[in-house]
C-alpha cells in the first residue's frame, strides 16, 4: 500500500482573475509534484466576503487602480490570458457568478472529470474574452466548448436551482470559511497529519515548502504551451 496522497483544496470562484492564476499554477503541478491529490472546490466569493467582513477590493480606489496594473503584468508572468472587462463594476458587482458558480458545483457533483476544463473556459469569458457567465445560454457554451454535449450541459443546467446543488454551493463556501478564508483563491494543504491554509495566488512557493517539493516558477519548464 502506497502512502498517504497529500491532499490540497482549491477554493475559487470564476469571479477572481487570482483564482484563475492560482487555478493554472496547481492544476500545471499536479502532475509533477508527488503524492499529490488535488481537490477543486467551486465555492460563491460574494459568501466568502460576506461570512468573512470583507470587501472586494475593487470598492477601494487605490486597490481598484492597482489590480488592473498588477493584473496586467500577472498575465504574462504566469502565462494565463487575462484581460479586464470593459465594464468592470458591472461583471464583478452587479453581475456576478452565482449560476456559473452553481453550474460547476453540479459538474462537479456529477461530472468531476469535467470540472477543470468547464471551469477554464468559464474563466475564458469572463476574463479573456469578456463574454457573459451569468445567462444559461452562456453556461451551457462555456460547457459545450470544454468539451461536454449540448444534452449533457443543459441536464446540469437543469439542477442548478435544485436543492441539493445550492446545498452543496453553500456548504463548500460554509467549509472554506471555517478554513479561515477571507478572499479567494485559498488553497487548504493536508500534510503530515497538519491543515495549512494559504490565501492567493502569490503562496505557492510557500506551497512547494510545506509540501516539501520544488517550486519551479508559474509555468514549470516541462509544461512550457500557452493557454
Amino acid at each position: 500500500m502506497g502512502p498517504v496522497p497529500r491532499t490540497l483544496e482549491l477554493f475559487y470562484d470564476v469571479l477572481s482573475p487570482y483564482s484563475w492564476l492560482g487555478f493554472e499554477v496547481l492544476c500545471r503541478y499536479q502532475h509533477i509534484w508527488n503524492n499529490v491529490k488535488l481537490q477543486l472546490r467551486p465555492t460563491l466569493i460574494s459568501g466568502i466576503m460576506r461570512e468573512s467582513g470583507n470587501q472586494p477590493p475593487a470598492m477601494i480606489a487605490s486597490k481598484a487602480l492597482y489590480l488592473k496594473t498588477d493584473l496586467n503584468l500577472l498575465k504574462g508572468h504566469f502565462q494565463v490570458p487575462i484581460t479586464f472587462p470593459k465594464d468592470f463594476f458591472s461583471v464583478i458587482l452587479e453581475k456576478g457568478s452565482l449560476s456559473a458558480m452553481r453550474f460547476l458545483t453540479a459538474v462537479n457533483m456529477d461530472q468531476p472529470e469535467m470540472l477543470e476544463k468547464v471551469s477554464r473556459e468559464l474563466w475564458m469569458r469572463v476574463w479573456s474574452r469578456d463574454e457573459d457567465i451569468t445567462e444559461p445560454q452562456s453556461i451551457l457554451a462555456a460547457a459545450e466548448k470544454a468539451g461536454m454535449s449540448a444534452r449533457q450541459a443543459q441536464g446540469l443546467l437543469e439542477k442548478i436551482s435544485t436543492a441539493q446543488v445550492k446545498k452543496q454551493l453553500r456548504e463548500t463556501t460554509e467549509a472554506a470559511c471555517k478554513y479561515g478564508a477571507f478572499g479567494l483563491p485559498t488553497t487548504v494543504v493536508h500534510v503530515d497529519g497538519n491543515t495549512h491554509m494559504l490565501f492567493g495566488s502569490d503562496r505557492m512557493e510557500l506551497l512547494a515548502h510545506l509540501l516539501g517539493e520544488k517550486w519551479m516558477g508559474p509555468m514549470p519548464p516541462v509544461l512550457s504551451a500557452r493557454l
